[in-house]
């Protein structure tokens, strides 16, 4: 009589779909072997929940989960590790937290999994507490850890945190490790410090493609599209290929220059001369190009042509344009385009509001508001924050929260005045509401990334640079008193919003007022 298949032979043929990067056929032969009355052991329960973590099948996953509980192999470190890195890789950060804060004996796997899980799912603050926590229990994080908490300090904005991060490091290791390099040069670079990221490139040992890519995107992102298109030219000099993230680097420092041409070009190089097929985010970029140019029909028509579905991002781009375009009419149908995909997202209703506004069209901007309020969407409250000491502190409109918001606000009051004695007109018109003008400047006398500089000119040393990093776009009233501000202060102030770089220089901007 024929016996049927043992556990390890599950396991084995679960394994080689997985090493073949088929990971759904992987969990179908899974699910054969548990209707087949296969119960898992820890080596089949590890397998198939990095399998759904693979495909984030969330489902199956946490039905193996269960099943490793009930058969006793939940206390196992690498099937529990395997078990947070499913509801990571998921999304599901409570879950996570509660299968970790449960482990008895954590490895470095399980560290480094909840660290990079909360800054990858948008929660830096929590990553980084973790990771210090690590160090207080004795664990010594590996590369990839390190990289999780570089990536915090990269959302945060927080350089010092970061050099703090680094600091546990022998430089030595930083420099022959890309894992490392890259997310080091991606922390400075995004951090407004693209001096030190072309630095670490410079004395890295090992640089392969990802290194490479990230200091190009880098530069890039910061206004330095002249020396990325150069290192470009290096990198094919050197014998490395463009690969599709190169072509990411390439793009996004066209989008920020609005340099239309060489854009096309690019985009139109990587099929004739790269056989590279364009990815969903390089229509993206390019429909960013394109739309801030105010080639919107062109854009539009981009988005028609593309061989997939456009997703958020790529509408979000074209809605982009609309406003600095004040095109309501196209803004009012791309809107509904985004409702379909992303129904809770308030920022798209806010910038046709926005629109509407700038437009004088306050009937059509009230309406649109209520709409939001009976489809219960919340407007998303912008906020600023800055590092000082390796503390952030996080500001909101109007916040006066802060110890020492008596003094901020007096700050503000004391810019204000030399501003207006420089000429400064309040940019009233980015104001949504239909409210006399008066107070129209009072509102954007309070915007989150103003409060934030004010509390840095008291709390850092003349001359120091301040770093603002801003989770919504930079209005265009902020960015007019920021120039003014840099110059009066004798201050370099690098803003890092939603969208891109402003490097604020004796009244200057680095974007050259493009963005």
């Amino acid at each position: 009589m024929r016996q049927p298949p043992s556990t390890v032979s599950w396991t084995a043929l679960i394994t080689a779909y997985m090493d073949a990067g088929r990971g759904l056929e992987a969990i179908g032969v899974a699910r054969s072997a548990f209707a087949s009355g296969v119960r898992p052991d820890s080596f089949t329960a590890v397998r198939v929940l990095t399998a759904c973590a693979r495909v984030a099948d969330l489902v199956t996953g946490e039905e193996v989960w269960t099943a490793a509980e009930k058969e006793g192999i939940a206390g196992n470190v690498f099937v529990a590790t395997a078990a947070v890195d499913l509801y990571v890789k998921c999304g599901e950060m409570d879950k996570a937290r509660g299968v970790f804060d449960k482990m008895k004996n954590k490895d470095v796997v399980a560290w480094g999994a909840m660290v990079g899980g909360y800054a990858s799912n948008g929660h830096p603050r929590e990553a980084l507490e973790l990771f210090f926590a690590m160090q207080v229990e004795g664990m010594r994080p590996d590369c990839y850890t390190v990289a999780g908490a570089l990536s915090a300090c990269t959302r945060l904005g927080a350089l010092d945190l970061g050099r703090r991060v680094v600091g546990m490091l022998q430089w030595d290791e930083v420099l022959g490790n890309p894992v490392l390099g890259t997310a080091l040069i991606d922390m400075y670079a995004k951090c407004g410090s693209t001096g030190e990221a072309w630095m670490v490139f410079q004395k890295m040992r090992n640089r392969d493609i990802i290194v490479w890519n990230a200091m190009i995107l880098g530069l890039g992102m910061t206004g330095h599209e002249k020396i990325a298109f150069a290192l470009v030219g290096q990198m094919k000099k050197s014998g490395m290929t463009l690969n599709d993230n190169t072509f990411i680097g390439l793009l996004c420092s066209c989008t920020h220059t609005g340099l239309v041409k060489d854009g096309r070009r690019y985009f139109r190089n990587m099929t004739q001369l790269y056989h590279i097929r364009p990815r969903i985010e390089h229509y993206g970029i390019m429909v960013d190009l394109l739309s801030r140019a105010g080639l919107l029909q062109e854009a539009h028509q981009l988005i028609q042509d593309m061989p997939m579905e456009a997703n958020a991002v790529v509408w979000g781009a074209l809605l982009g344009g609309c406003k600095i375009h004040r095109n309501a009419d196209l803004a009012e149908h791309v809107l509904k385009q985004l409702i379909q995909l992303e129904p809770w997202n308030s920022g798209n209703y806010v910038v046709l509001s926005n629109i509407y506004s700038n437009s004088g069209r306050w009937e059509d901007a009230a309406k649109l508001r209520l709409e939001m309020k009976a489809k219960g969407v919340e407007k998303v409250p912008a906020s600023s924050w800055v590092e000082l000491d390796g503390k952030v502190h996080e500001f909101h409109v109007g916040d006066k929260s802060h110890p020492l918001s008596d003094q901020i606000y007096a700050k503000l009051d004391e810019l204000g005045m030399e501003m207006k004695a420089m000429g400064y007109k309040p940019s009233t018109e980015v104001v949504m509401f239909d409210i006399e003008n008066e107070e129209k400047e009072h509102t954007l006398v309070h915007h989150s990334e103003k409060i934030a500089i004010a509390f840095s000119l008291l709390t850092t040393e003349p001359g120091e640079t301040i770093r603002v990093t801003k989770n919504l776009r930079v209005c265009s009233d902020c960015h007019s008193a920021i120039k003014l501000i840099s110059r009066i202060t004798c201050r370099e102030i690098i803003v890092r919003d939603n969208n891109r770089f402003h490097c604020f220089r004796d009244g200057h901007c680095s974007c050259n007022d493009y963005w």
